[in-house]
């Protein structure tokens, strides 16, 4: 569909703003520590705003709409369980790693286990994120096809190198700025989408709730297999099926590892001012998070109302299944929104992709060169070097971001944000577990850790050959796909500290590197 010209000067706007912002700050970039933390000297609301821009990407944009006006609500029950996964974070992981000059979330792997398990987080970390890179590129790409007719395929190279430019150039405050503003954007083309429908609608808001409420629109449901009605989720702990306490659980160990294990966090941890503008940066993301999810949630909930008012054709295949589902919110903006409203809102789903996308890629780069590069390869090299390294290794992410897109445009699946959530579990690498064994306990040492992680690699591994059928197309094991990534965990620590408690100990100073063994010295 063509954009009309009020659209496309706002999108013109859009990325010539941010093209010179990566500009801007390329040119303050001449150590590696201004390219990695930004000389840590970044204030608490900015940190918080652009954690939030990490945390909702365009998978908030479009995947959440998507998921509600196909299915229900099931999928935002983990989300509630992000305030509570701060309120551990931010008082048992934070000390750790505000310790020091740290710059990745691996070091304190190597002063806990050794270099040997140092870079396997660091490795873990990497492949989780190229695979979630590439399927938030491929969800931002849908919307530039559906709004320019431009093939997909073009769509997903074009947008992958201009949020590549700009990262590869500016670094980490080309980062946080333009995160901070690609929030504000997103909210703002989110409430125009939702103000446009509660104006189009008979009945106005109220329409929306009865509607949803009579079709089981707001529960927390999926549906049924078979008869693909919408089954509300039980509540009772199972490995078998999606419970709502399941969910919950998800969640929990989900966000749990994000603030204990992501570099995309920690990298915002050690780049605020102090360990009071960390915490307070951590809060302002979670109660800006939440709410926005939820929001982006309740468009999908009135978009299915709205279509089932004004029916066409095109929005019950998405409903169906004929179509993804993910075009949803695309096809209403551009065929409903005010002029320049449109462009706006695409925009904001660029702006929610580019937050999540320049974040990974940075904080690829830094974990390619602080924990693998310079630490195992060329240790001995000045900054400039590692500098030139950085801007290489993200060209190298890059380029797999766009090739993982191109494979996503083929897959077929019940929405996106299920495929998004059984790829987050599989790739989960069970830090969660690993760092939860360092922070928590006095045993393990890099043998346990060696056997822990072999162990749950060979779990995931299988449970991957699992989801994509052949020879193990029928599971032996009778476990739904998104409790993957939580049983990694769990296997991971049982198995590290099983074997901890039972291998000869080798005594090590553990001080600073447990919560039983920390002091306040260094922590600022």
């Amino acid at each position: 569909m063509n954009m009309r010209t009020p659209d496309l000067a706002v999108l013109v706007i859009y990325f010539l703003g941010v093209t010179l912002a990566g500009l801007w700050f390329a040119r303050r970039n001449r150590t590696t520590d201004e390219y990695f933390l930004g000389n840590r000297n970044f204030p608490a609301w900015a940190i918080g705003l652009s954690l939030v821009g990490t945390s909702i990407s365009s998978v908030t944009f479009l995947a959440y709409p998507a998921d509600a006006y196909k299915t229900a609500w099931l999928r935002m029950l983990p989300n509630f369980m992000l305030p509570v996964a701060i309120l551990v974070a931010s008082r048992v992981f934070l000390p750790f790693f505000r310790r020091g000059n740290v710059t990745s979330a691996f070091e304190y792997l190597e002063g806990r286990f050794g270099p040997s398990t140092r870079l396997y987080g660091a490795l873990a970390f990497v492949v989780g994120q190229l695979v979630r890179i590439s399927l938030i590129l491929y969800l931002v790409s849908l919307l530039m096809h559906e709004a320019t007719g431009i093939d997909v395929t073009w769509c997903i190279v074009l947008a992958g190198v201009f949020v590549s430019f700009y990262t590869i150039a500016g670094g980490i405050e080309a980062v946080v700025w333009t995160d901070v503003i690609q929030t504000i954007i997103l909210v703002i083309g989110g409430a125009a989408c939702l103000l446009h429908i509660v104006i189009a609608l008979p009945g106005g808001f109220g329409e929306i709730i009865s509607t949803a409420l009579a079709d089981g629109k707001l529960a927390f449901a999926d549906p049924d297999p078979v008869t693909g009605e919408l089954v509300p989720a039980p509540w009772g702990l199972s490995l078998v099926e999606k419970t709502a306490s399941m969910m919950l659980l998800i969640g929990l160990t989900n966000w749990l590892a994000e603030y204990s294990a992501n570099q995309n966090v920690v990298q915002r941890y050690c780049a605020s001012r102090s360990i009071r503008d960390a915490r307070r940066a951590m809060w302002v993301c979670a109660w800006s998070s939440v709410p926005i999810w939820g929001f982006f949630m309740f468009l999908g909930t009135s978009l299915y109302v709205y279509y089932q008012v004004f029916p066409t054709p095109d929005a019950q295949a998405m409903l169906d299944g004929t179509a993804k589902a993910e075009q949803i919110l695309p096809y209403f903006v551009l065929r409903n929104l005010w002029p320049g409203f449109a462009g706006l809102v695409i925009a904001a789903v660029l702006a929610a992709a580019m937050s999540s996308l320049d974040s990974s890629l940075n904080a690829i780069s830094t974990v390619g060169v602080v924990d693998v590069y310079k630490r195992r390869i060329m240790p001995l090299c000045d900054d400039r070097h590692y500098l030139l390294a950085a801007r290489l290794i993200g060209i190298g992410a890059a380029v797999f971001m766009v090739g993982g897109a191109l494979v996503l445009a083929e897959v077929e699946s019940q929405t996106l944000q299920d495929t998004a959530t059984k790829i987050s579990a599989v790739t989960a690498g069970g830090l969660l577990g690993l760092f939860g064994l360092g922070f928590l306990t006095r045993v393990g040492d890099a043998r346990a850790a060696g056997v822990a992680i072999a162990a749950t690699l060979l779990f995931s591994v299988y449970r991957a050959l699992e989801a994509v059928g052949g020879p193990l197309s029928t599971p032996s094991l009778p476990i739904d796909p998104y409790y993957t990534g939580l049983l990694g965990h769990a296997l991971m620590f049982v198995i590290g500290y099983g074997l901890g408690l039972l291998l000869p100990r080798r005594e090590r100073d553990l001080t600073n590197l447990t919560v039983w063994t920390q002091d306040r010295d260094g922590v600022h």
